[in-house]
């Protein structure tokens, strides 16, 4: 499994290919480097690689998965990008790009239960369909008053990323 980082600008994909204790074999991007990795609870890190010391100091910030690493001359902000980041980015962006009358899927997934009917008048924040996806069940909910025009997907379709289900007018 493979996770992105990113320091800065850049945007690095990282996976650990082998371990053994504290040795282990990774390929960032393209590249496999073989490096003998050692922590401790402070999130001070030593890792030795190609006969090469380096120490970091991972500091976590306010928000989830960033950190501000320190090494002896530098600092750099840093990004962990895994399944769960994307999934909330995602999520976060479809509903972004969702118009007042719409509930968009953030990502593929499966309908579990649609709980309106066109037709129907809703109140916001009514609970209008749950998806799986990812092995967790999410609530949309209707983001106005409004009555439902449309439904686009049946209980136990799937779903693809940014697709339509339901149209509120």
């Amino acid at each position: 499994m493979s996770i992105e980082i990113k320091l800065e600008k850049r945007i690095a994909t990282v996976e650990i290919i082998k371990q053994f204790e504290n040795l282990l074999e990774i390929r960032v991007d393209d590249k496999i480097y073989q490096v003998d990795l050692m922590h401790n609870d402070e999130g001070i890190f030593s890792i030795l690689e190609n006969g090469r010391s380096y120490n970091i100091e991972l500091v976590q910030q306010s928000k989830p998965k960033h950190y501000t690493a320190y090494t002896l001359y530098d600092s750099y902000n840093i990004e962990v990008i895994d399944a769960e980041s994307r999934y909330r980015r995602n999520r976060s962006s479809a509903t972004q790009m969702a118009s007042e009358n719409s509930i968009i899927s953030p990502m593929p997934g499966k309908v579990v239960k649609i709980t309106v009917a066109v037709g129907d008048e809703v109140q916001k924040g009514d609970t209008l369909i749950t998806i799986s996806a990812m092995k967790m069940e999410s609530e949309y909910k209707s983001p106005i008053d409004g009555k439902i025009t449309k439904i686009n997907v049946i209980e136990g379709s799937t779903v693809d990323a940014n697709q339509v289900l339901i149209e509120i007018e």
